[in-house]
């Protein structure tokens, strides 16, 4: 079972993440995910991982973190802009995968990393009217 802690104090890049988990879910997003992978890998950081419910909707989470990002950071690389199953966005420090959930399901990136530290990013409206 993955951890479910943060450090203390947030590293510039782990606030990167956050900002970016905020602007997919500006898009209403589901199940947004952040994986800390920096005891696991050397290739980056942070994953955050979303999904939306049809192409469209991927497209707009996507379109969202590109233009809520354009002042702060470019992507050094996007793929799956094409068929929109799942889209993953570079950021180097941060990488974005944006899967429709019939891809999220099959490809299971939260098990292959399932030693990475996770955090749950919700929506508190949401929260709030289901606890109602």
């Amino acid at each position: 079972m993955p951890q479910q802690k943060r450090p203390a104090e947030a590293t510039p890049y782990e606030e990167l993440a956050h900002e970016i988990a905020g602007l997919a879910l500006s898009k209403k997003a589901d199940n947004i995910q952040i994986l800390d992978v920096r005891e696991q890998t050397a290739i980056t950081d942070f994953f955050l991982i979303c999904s939306g419910s049809t192409d469209v909707h991927v497209k707009a989470i996507h379109d969202a973190i590109l233009d809520g990002m354009a002042s702060v950071d470019k992507p050094w690389h996007v793929e799956g802009m094409q068929s929109l199953r799942w889209v993953l966005i570079d950021f180097v420090h941060v990488v974005v995968h944006i899967f429709q959930q019939e891809a999220r399901n099959f490809y299971q990136l939260e098990r292959l990393w399932a030693d990475a530290t996770l955090e749950v990013i919700g929506d508190p409206q949401a929260e709030a009217s289901a606890e109602e």
